[in-house]
């Protein structure tokens, strides 16, 4: 026969059990909420987002894509540049950053501030700082990212740039809780995007982005929409903004 359980270690062991069993059932609860499937599409990968089927993620081998000649006349960037608005101190940020194309038109514009080039794939970080050896830029970083997290310093940047990437983001919504953290008050986040309400715009529809569809995956993690400016060809280009606490 076993013998009774002492009523105080009883009540341990269920809350015990209790707090244990919730911890495990936490992430699946908080992942089926966010994400849903379905049968993946063509350069897709099954994984659906407030509506949106998340497109695969260009790899390292894509790099003479990025850095191909006729990307100014295709996209202009030196545009980009000029309507970013950004200070001399800045600290900005290129999520996605691949091959530091844009981290390094970025950093002319913030001599006394900083670029980091973040990536979640090393071969690209590599090959940004090969770059920035080669061009003897003192005020580039490269950070590797994870999956779901940025790893941006806690309010530590102006602006964030995101060309062409957020819609690849296997975990968009873990992606942008990290990325307004790391936001400071009234930071900026500003997407290029391919134009997804318009079929004439060259590019497989999962690898372009609505402001429709973009506003609302930004207003889930408490950003507000600024503007939309559309002067560039095929491109959207959408600002939103961290508000900024009220005085207490």
């Amino acid at each position: 026969m076993i013998p009774a359980m002492p009523l105080q270690l009883r009540v341990f062991l269920c809350l015990a059990l209790s707090i244990w069993v919730s911890a495990s059932l936490i992430p699946a609860v908080a992942d089926d909420l966010v994400y849903t499937t379905k049968e993946p599409s063509r350069d897709g990968t099954g994984k659906v987002y407030l509506g949106r089927e998340i497109a695969q993620t260009v790899s390292s081998h894509a790099i003479s894509w990025l850095e191909r000649r006729d990307r100014e006349g295709e996209e202009r960037p030196s545009l980009v540049l000029e309507n970013l608005e950004v200070d001399a101190d800045d600290v900005l940020a290129d999520i996605g950053a691949g091959s530091g194309y844009f981290t390094f038109l970025l950093a002319p514009l913030v001599p006394q501030g900083k670029v980091i080039a973040v990536d979640i794939q090393q071969e690209m970080l590599d090959f940004v700082e090969g770059r920035k050896k080669l061009k003897q830029v003192t005020n580039v970083e490269t950070l590797l990212g994870s999956i779901e997290d940025t790893r941006l310093p806690v309010g530590g940047v102006d602006l964030v740039l995101m060309v062409d990437a957020y819609h690849e983001f296997s975990h968009p919504r873990e992606m942008m809780e990290s990325i307004v953290k790391g936001l400071s008050p009234g930071g900026r986040v500003v997407f290029l995007e391919y134009r997804g309400e318009a079929p004439e715009v060259p590019i497989k529809p999962l690898h372009k982005m609505t402001v429709k569809q973009l506003t609302a995956e930004m207003g889930a993690v408490g950003l507000e929409l600024v503007e939309v400016r559309d002067f560039l060809p095929i491109q959207h280009f959408v600002v939103f903004r961290k508000p900024v606490p009220p005085a207490p």
